[in-house]
């Protein structure tokens, strides 16, 4: 099955909850991150999973184990679903994510490349490979992969086997899903959605992904 999940980056609370429960229908997933937290405080994230859709906390945890064993804690008790954290700490830094997403009943995703023009800089010659190796081993539920380079998907489906890759990238940063969503688990669309002017209605669009 492939999910379609909202990438809710807008920093205005009000906005977020319209554009939430206008898109609720068709997504599987709401992605909040830093821009809309940082703005109007991780209750956003309760408010959120009132439309009934889970909600997964996009904050690229990379700190030490203890650190990431807090900020994770906090996720869960505002009733999140998921959290996503970087790789590149390592192995104790991954599992204090995973240990704790997984007490709670929920999920952690670990990057394992990103999606942005400048990610190959540093996520090339095979180390993208051991991040998402090294997430398997520590029994992570998936990983996130370009939806911008569909090879490096297929790449690192190959590492991963039947782990789940959500993939971001999707529209305004030249992401094809008629090129990636038949390769991964979950399209995580942003701007294309939160900022059309009708949200609603491009979320439905895109549900036709959804299979």
């Amino acid at each position: 099955m492939t999910d379609l999940i909202l990438a809710l980056d807008v920093t205005d609370r009000e906005a977020a909850l319209r554009i939430g429960s206008a898109c609720a229908p068709s997504v599987d997933a709401i992605k909040i991150g830093y821009p809309l937290v940082l703005s109007a405080g991780l209750g956003i994230a309760d408010d959120l999973a009132v439309n009934g859709v889970p909600v997964i906390a996009d904050f690229k945890v990379a700190d030490i184990p203890n650190t990431n064993r807090l900020i994770a804690e906090q996720v869960f008790a505002h009733g999140c679903h998921g959290i996503i954290c970087q790789g590149f700490p390592g192995r104790d830094a991954v599992l204090a994510c995973v240990e704790t997403a997984h007490d709670h009943g929920g999920e952690c995703f670990v990057v394992a490349e990103m999606s942005h023009p400048g990610a190959p800089e540093f996520f090339h010659g095979g180390i993208a490979e051991r991040i998402a190796r090294m997430a398997v081993e520590c029994h992570a539920d998936g990983i996130i992969a370009p939806a911008t380079r569909p090879e490096r998907v297929r790449e690192l489906r190959s590492v991963v086997g039947q782990r789940k890759i959500l993939s971001p990238g999707i529209g305004v940063q030249g992401g094809d899903p008629d090129l990636v969503a038949s390769l991964v688990d979950g399209l995580i669309v942003g701007r294309m959605i939160y900022g059309a002017e009708d949200p609603g209605a491009v979320a439905a669009s895109l549900a036709r992904f959804r299979r």
